[in-house]
């Protein structure tokens, strides 16, 4: 089966079990604002000079795969989607962010002392996560504008999820920075 279809050429997508709707419904727009966030999280993953980095980057991706499937699913469909895919957001995962949270805030003695400006420090891995960091916050915004719809989310995880990831991603910006100025030059 090829990639192309071209079903999509009159402005409709599919959703999963065969309904389309237009590529403009907010289903589609919090779908690829998601899809942007696991790609601006590879790129992190790719040029994180961090362990601590790739290993938060790595683990979202595949959270942001069982997302995307819950944001796919049709109002209504909820029950055939939790019978044949297992993937959604959990409150664990959100825990698991706080985690990281308290681990980089205490191990990085970070506190928010203001706005800061992303890749001033000359940090690419610091500035991938600042750039996650905002398409995050997109499509936390992406989220809201669906749940405040008659077609709405039932789980009201994932926007916890994407709050408490941003967060993350801030401060893995800063860690990324200060590990590279704690290196040795090489």
């Amino acid at each position: 089966m090829s990639i192309s279809t071209r079903n999509g050429d009159q402005g409709t997508t599919d959703l999963l079990f065969g309904q389309r709707v237009p590529k403009h419904h907010p289903r589609i727009q919090a779908l690829g604002e998601v899809d942007e966030l696991n790609a601006a999280l590879g790129l992190l993953r790719l040029h994180a000079g961090t362990a601590e980095s790739r290993e938060v980057a790595a683990q979202v991706q595949l959270w942001l795969i069982g997302l995307m499937g819950e944001l796919a699913t049709p109002a209504g469909g909820e029950e055939k989607y939790g019978r044949t895919h297992t993937q959604q957001v959990t409150p664990e995962q959100v825990v698991w962010l706080d985690g990281w949270v308290e681990k980089i805030e205490c191990e990085g003695c970070f506190k928010f002392t203001g706005w800061v400006l992303p890749g001033a420090a000359g940090v690419a891995g610091g500035a991938y996560a600042d750039f996650a960091r905002t398409v995050c916050r997109r499509a936390e915004r992406g989220v809201m504008n669906l749940a405040a719809t008659a077609d709405s989310l039932p789980n009201a995880q994932p926007v916890r999820f994407l709050n408490r990831l941003s967060d993350v991603l801030w401060l893995l910006a800063r860690w990324e920075e200060k590990q590279a100025s704690a290196s040795p030059a090489s």
